[in-house]
């Protein structure tokens, strides 16, 4: 393999890793700037898995399973929303439930379409530039969902600091009291930003079973969710942030794959929690910079609301 062809099959593995959790991060940013913790994102991005890969494989068309996927996932989100700001459960114990409900319900629906093929989602081949060296097949040969991760995070980006819906958000996010005083719907709010978060982790976990590893196997996205999650406190709650994040980590997720082929002696099972491990480590280094987590974190961020007082 020449060095090109080594360069744009490194960096084609990281995109393919990393455009599920700026998917689900994405969305998980904005549930969180609305003020609700959703620890969820795995059962959700499951959920979504099977849903896109049984409806795909089932209609033959790739976008009806993309869309299933989505309302799949904002399906649980919406049971999350009704247990947390409409009974006022407690998010943090109601989002681990979730995933514990989403591993176990895909497991459930997907026993039938183990090891059952499906043809991966189809790259954009874009005459001319494509077949350019290197920069060809990474920037104009991706499939439909990575281009929708990078215009989702822009949106959302220019959604939270431009728009007048972003600006509510983040006050409901900020202190929800003050918002419903001035007349603005927190519970509404939470809701949309909620079923948000929920139908991108559905997406990515779409991308998981039609693109990533074109299949389904039980628990397949293998804790990608949690890092998701760990993504938007890596990222402080800001979209520019959460790009660079999921692509050193889903390049991270590559180099496990890669470390041993390159005669480095190191135990497979030391390469295997290199993600994770990483992840514990950032975190602990962005919490000793305390000033900055406390001055970007949304200020009611999983503190139940009550109208009635």
């Amino acid at each position: 393999m020449n060095e090109f062809a080594l360069i744009t099959s490194v960096a084609l593995s990281v995109i393919s890793a990393s455009t599920p959790l700026l998917l689900a991060a994405t969305g998980e940013l904005v549930t969180e700037k609305s003020g609700v913790l959703n620890l969820g994102v795995e059962g959700m991005m499951l959920v979504g898995a099977i849903v896109g890969f049984a409806v795909t494989l089932g209609t033959g068309s790739a976008v009806l399973g993309v869309c299933a996927a989505a309302l799949a996932g904002a399906a649980m989100a919406l049971v999350f929303a009704v247990l947390t700001l409409t009974l006022l459960a407690n998010q943090v114990a109601t989002g681990l439930a979730l995933t514990i409900f989403g591993i176990g319900l895909s497991a459930l629906i997907g026993s039938g379409y183990v090891g059952q093929p499906l043809q991966p989602l189809p790259k954009l081949a874009v005459p001319g530039l494509s077949t350019l060296p290197v920069v060809g097949p990474i920037l104009f040969g991706q499939d439909a969902l990575v281009y929708l991760s990078f215009a989702a995070l822009i949106a959302v980006s220019w959604f939270l600091r431009r728009s007048h819906a972003g600006l509510i958000l983040r006050a409901v996010g900020d202190s929800h009291d003050a918002a419903h005083a001035i007349g603005y719907g927190v519970i509404k709010v939470r809701y949309l930003a909620t079923l948000f978060g929920g139908a991108m982790c559905g997406i990515a976990g779409a991308y998981f079973s039609l693109a990533y590893t074109p299949m389904w196997a039980e628990n397949m996205t293998s804790g990608r969710g949690w890092i998701a999650l760990a993504l938007v406190v890596f990222a402080t709650w800001r979209p520019a942030r959460l790009l660079l994040g999921a692509y050193l980590f889903g390049g991270i997720t590559i180099l496990q794959l890669h470390i041993q082929g390159f005669g480095i002696p190191v135990p497979s099972q030391f390469v295997s929690m290199l993600p994770y491990l990483a992840t514990i480590v950032v975190l602990v280094a962005i919490s000793s910079d305390r000033t900055r987590v406390r001055l970007n974190t949304p200020a009611c961020l999983g503190r139940a609301f009550n109208a009635a007082g």
